[in-house]
């Protein structure tokens, strides 16, 4: 038993709770202090660079997850089983374990190949993915700043994917939408923050991003968001090293060939 069970459906949950701790989420590092030394970028760097005020990455968010909730709802109802006299069995928790891991390698290669191919394809780069990218200096809020296109191919049609392959229940797919969510914008939050658990667990971590992110970097690491697989198999992960700041806080600087 869950503790929304009774209340709304598995569904619902589904459909919304990734939306309500993305915000949650986000918001909590936007409201968090300056924590200059633990930024990967000064704040100084952050308002020269970006290309885009946070007012227009808030509606470009909440934009996407429209879409994003629409096809969720949609996906839920055409895959639901459930009539009003039955009950979904819900698969032990190994098998959930093993579906949210294929899930999270499904999500990733699907997302590693459309992400490349929207910068090897100029038309696609200019027109669409270019808008993420007007963030040189990401931020949690801005981890879903994409085109209203991009947004739908790479994340809700890469969930639904995810969703599909791994033969999950909405309830499962609760637990994994959620944590997609929150390691994404973790990725994006531009702080390198001690004890952090997915800096510990994920080499796909805020630096690995903000590589990417760098205009010397927009080549390499595109792999998102858990692990670096395609980069090291096709050639395209470029490491990096951490470097503190005189004044303060991290840079994450490519290596050299």
């Amino acid at each position: 038993m869950v503790f929304w069970e009774g209340y709304v459906s598995d569904e619902v949950m589904g459909t919304f709770a990734p939306i309500v701790v993305y915000w949650l989420y986000a918001g909590f590092y936007q409201l968090l202090p300056p924590m200059d030394k633990y930024r990967l970028h000064t704040r100084k760097e952050e308002n020269a660079k970006n290309l885009v005020p946070l007012a227009s990455v808030v509606k470009g968010v909440l934009v996407q997850q429209f879409f994003q909730a629409t096809v969720a709802h949609l996906l839920f109802l055409l895959t639901c089983k459930v009539t009003t006299s039955e009950t979904v069995v819900q698969p032990s928790i190994p098998i959930q374990i093993v579906q949210i891991i294929i899930a999270m390698l499904v999500m990733d290669t699907w997302q590693y190949f459309v992400h490349r191919y929207m910068h090897q394809n100029k038309f696609l780069y200019r027109h669409i993915h270019s808008q993420h990218h007007r963030l040189v200096v990401p931020y949690a809020i801005g981890a879903l700043y994409n085109h209203p296109l991009e947004g739908l191919l790479l994340d809700t049609f890469g969930g639904a994917l995810s969703f599909l392959v791994a033969g999950m229940t909405a309830r499962t797919a609760v637990i994994f939408f959620c944590f997609a969510v929150v390691k994404t914008v973790d990725d994006h939050c531009g702080l390198w923050l001690p004890g952090n658990i997915f800096h510990l667990f994920f080499q796909n971590n805020t630096a690995y991003h903000d590589i990417h992110h760098q205009l010397q970097g927009t080549k390499f690491n595109y792999s998102q968001p858990f692990f670096s697989i395609w980069d090291k198999l096709l050639g395209t992960y470029r490491p990096y090293r951490l470097v503190k700041r005189p004044e303060g806080g991290f840079e994450a600087r490519l290596m050299k060939d």
